[in-house]
């Protein structure tokens, strides 16, 4: 009679291999990206895969980039996510459930200047592979949108035209690769 053990096996994630992009309408006519370039993930699976994952994300605030460097200061400021008051904004999952073969939904609470709301982001599994230094890797693309408001994000203007400068809706799209600890 024997019994399976289920090890622990902690996946970090892979900075140079990684992009934690976010894309906002502007004008309502253009699409303006956006990324974090300094932040850290782990993920914690107990069996084989990984549904059932716990997955914890952070990113730096003042590292975030649109290549335009006005707009970023304006980002870092207190109309955006005042990153002198709240440095990180992060992300704690609550459940990491398999949708179909390689999709599945991740579920857990995002935080932005103390606010914390509940996202729900779909993710694509790509699969594992051992690198040539004996590593194994996974990756993954995750998206999903959030509202900005929800996080304090609230600055906007009106043009002459009536419309808006920045829309609500921030899709997220990171494409993470995962190192096996």
């Amino acid at each position: 009679m024997s019994s399976a053990t289920e090890v622990k096996t902690i996946w970090g994630m892979d900075t140079a291999h990684s992009e934690i992009q976010f894309k906002v309408r502007h004008m309502m006519v253009s699409t303006v990206t956006g990324s974090f370039n300094e932040f850290e993930g782990e993920v914690e699976t107990e069996k084989e895969g990984f549904e059932g994952a716990t997955v914890r994300f952070s990113a730096n605030v003042a590292s975030i980039n649109t290549n335009n460097q006005q707009r970023d200061e304006h980002l870092k400021s207190d109309d955006f996510f005042n990153a002198s008051q709240f440095p990180q904004l992060t992300f704690q999952s609550k459940s990491f459930t398999k949708k179909s073969n390689g999709n599945y939904r991740l579920v857990g609470d995002l935080t932005i200047r103390e606010h914390t709301r509940e996202v729900e982001l779909d993710v694509e599994y790509f699969g594992s592979a051992v690198d040539p230094y004996g590593q194994t890797k996974a990756g993954f693309e995750i998206n999903g949108k959030v509202n900005r408001k929800d996080f304090g994000l609230k600055w906007n203007a009106v043009t002459e035209a009536g419309g808006v400068v920045v829309s609500d809706e921030v899709r997220l799209a990171l494409n993470v690769q995962l190192v096996k600890q």
